[in-house]
């Protein structure tokens, strides 16, 4: 069985499309399988660069590295959902509702150390006026409590700002003298901002926000909160110092978290299905800098979902964090790069066919949430088969429209690939795009001698392939692929073709054979294969045994049997598993051999059979018979040589 291959050529083309390419942003968001069963609060700790998740339902702290990698478990915290940092990063504080207590953990070492007890069921806490304050309560009521941080007895006062139907959830800009305080899931729901400067809450003001509060942030300058509730389907600004309205940041259906960096990008989630889950928006913009979508993960239509409270931002606003979660209830941490960049895309658009040495004009676009300016320089690189490490071509400027072109003259033929790239800046993510283009090349004459030609087993053949013209590449390859399944296809030689263009290999034929000379083609001529059958005959040997004497007459030389003996026809051949010679029988009558039905019998595993011919040999007195023993290509049981017929073998009977 001869094997096939791909072609060089056939191999190019399914590597190096043609269709235009448009690239994504350069750096890489990722994804990690969290072992929660639920979400309350996410905070980010820059300092030793982990994040912190909270679970309620298993009374976790998960601890993650950057890259979402899971690095500890904090265990035996029933509830705990709310956290929050210390300004130096060094101390976690996590409510731990069915435990009433206030952790507090050493991020340096993610160790707990003595907790703070606090009011039946804290579920959030925040750092304001040099105080932790924590909301707190059971079902039909909520408050508010504080812990003296500066008190070596860090002292516990409850019932400082009450009136809530269900415990608080609060937030206050960092070193800020405002808490924000809002009651989750109300209809409406309030949020009410507090004066803490004296340790004692004073209240400055209150508005309803939206119905079924999720989560609120305050801007790190404090003067804005910004809220995520269920409706209305954005995310509201308002004044933490009397409540009015100031703005908001366009989002989608069910907002449900709301985070913050240091520098004042929002990061604004919804839990929906079919829209965006996040949009990113610079202080005050209107249009968002980035958005993000989950992939569906899960078994459901819907895509995953953002769970509520669940985005943090790196302290220096390098990554956004967020927990997804999907219909099966798998929670991922998804980490987001320079989300605070505008996202770019390029597409880049090259002929699909070219020629060599002549002009083509490659097309394109650069689109960005926040334009690039008209005159942006794009880096521009040719890769052919001449420069296969790439060229750098004259950069493009982009136009107002964000389109761009260039020209180019290829000077190699083959798969060219135009790669064009933006370095990216302080507002726009780094990308690169490419496109290939099949620039023609010339033929060139290749053969290989000997096709057709049948060999005697083990006959040592030279095959010769010839070149014709090239460009730079003088290298050709003969490969050998006898018949049969058992012998896969071999390279023999490799060289340079001489000063003929001719290149030489002798192979030993033991089967026919396919010769292959290939030669992989340079920037100028196209790939090139070729390839002849030499047909390869079998080993077939004939004997006769068990005769009294031997004589040469009627111009042979023939066995002389008693009539009461049988003659023993030994064959040997070439083997092959399951071949089987074609035994043949004849007879002379009036100066003309007559056949019998010729037989098929299987070789031994030592390609040996053995026929007897028994019969009333009384009746074969006088008469002259001959046998031969051949392999017939496809009806002996295999094709993997040439049709090979052996001597005949004379005998005759006496008696």
């Amino acid at each position: 069985m001869r094997k096939r291959s791909l072609t060089a050529a056939t191999t190019l083309a399914v590597l190096f499309s043609s269709a235009a390419l448009a690239a994504t942003p350069a750096f890489a968001d990722s994804s990690t399988v969290l072992p929660v069963k639920q979400t309350g609060d996410l905070v980010v700790d820059g300092a030793h660069q982990q994040v912190f998740i909270s679970d309620p339902a298993s009374g976790t702290i998960v601890v993650t590295d950057y890259n979402g990698k899971v690095v500890k478990q904090l265990t035996s915290l029933p509830g705990v959902t709310g956290l929050e940092l210390s300004a130096d990063s060094g101390t976690l504080y996590a409510a731990v509702r069915d435990a009433d207590q206030i952790a507090v953990i050493d991020t340096a070492t993610d160790t707990p150390g003595t907790p703070f007890t606090v009011g039946d069921q804290p579920v959030s806490v925040a750092l304001a006026g040099g105080r932790l304050w924590f909301g707190y309560g059971t079902s039909g009521t909520g408050h508010v409590g504080s812990v003296d941080l500066a008190d070596v007895q860090h002292q516990v006062t409850l019932d400082q700002a009450d009136g809530w139907s269900v415990a608080p959830l609060l937030d206050a800009a960092p070193g800020s003298n405002t808490l924000l305080t809002g009651e989750p899931g109300g209809s409406p729901s309030p949020v009410t901002s507090y004066d803490v400067t004296s340790g004692t809450p004073t209240r400055l003001a209150s508005a309803d926000v939206g119905d079924n509060l999720r989560d609120l942030a305050v801007t790190p300058d404090g003067k804005d909160v910004i809220t995520a509730s269920g409706a209305p389907y954005k995310h509201p600004v308002f004044k933490t110092a009397d409540m009015t309205p100031d703005g908001a940041y366009a989002s989608a259906t069910y907002p449900n978290a709301v985070a913050v960096a240091p520098d004042g990008t929002v990061a604004a989630g919804v839990d929906g299905w079919y829209n965006p889950d996040i949009f990113v928006y610079k202080p005050g913009a209107t249009t968002a800098v980035r958005t993000y979508d989950f992939p569906n993960t899960g078994s459901s239509s819907g895509a995953d979902e953002l769970a509520a409270s669940a985005l943090a931002w790196a302290p220096d606003a390098s990554r956004l964090f967020a927990v997804s979660y999907n219909s099966n209830g798998v929670y991922s941490l998804r980490v987001f790069g320079a989300p605070t960049k505008a996202a770019t895309t390029l597409t880049v658009d090259a002929p699909a066919t070219a020629t060599r040495a002549k002009q083509l004009t490659v097309k394109g676009r650069a689109a960005s949430t926040v334009p690039l300016p008209a005159g942006t320089k794009l880096t521009v690189t040719r890769t052919d088969l001449d420069s296969p490490k790439g060229k750098a071509l004259a950069p493009v400027a982009v136009k107002a429209d964000g389109t761009f072109s260039f020209t180019d003259t290829p000077p190699a033929g083959g798969t060219v690939k135009y790669t064009v790239a933006y370095a990216g800046d302080a507002g726009h993510t780094a990308v690169s795009a490419s496109d290939t283009t099949a620039v023609s090349r010339a033929r060139t004459a290749l053969s290989i001698d000997n096709n057709g030609k049948v060999y005697d087993y083990g006959k040592a053949v030279k095959f010769t392939a010839h070149l014709g013209t090239t460009y730079k590449n003088r290298t050709v390859e003969i490969w050998a692929d006898p018949y049969g399944p058992d012998r896969p296809s071999k390279l023999v030689k490799s060289g340079k073709a001489d000063s003929h263009g001719n290149l030489s290999v002798t192979l030993n034929l033991y089967r026919d054979t396919t010769v292959s000379a290939k030669f992989a083609g340079d920037s100028r001529y196209q790939p090139a294969s070729v390839h002849s059958v030499a047909y390869d005959r079998v080993s077939v040997s004939t004997s006769v045994g068990n005769q009294y004497k031997s004589a040469h007459v009627w111009g042979q030389t023939y066995a002389y049997f008693h009539k009461n003996k049988n003659p023993l026809i030994t064959t040997r051949m070439t083997y092959y598993p399951g071949r089987a010679q074609k035994f043949e029988f004849q007879v002379y009558y009036q100066g003309k051999w007559y056949p019998g039905d010729p037989a098929y019998f299987k070789l031994g595993g030592d390609g040996v059979s053995r026929v007897q011919i028994t019969g009333d040999h009384g009746k074969d007195v006088g008469w002259r018979f001959r046998v031969r023993s051949s392999y017939i290509n496809g009806t002996s049981g295999d094709t993997v040589n040439s049709t090979t017929n052996g001597a005949w073998k004379y005998f005759t009977f006496t008696k």
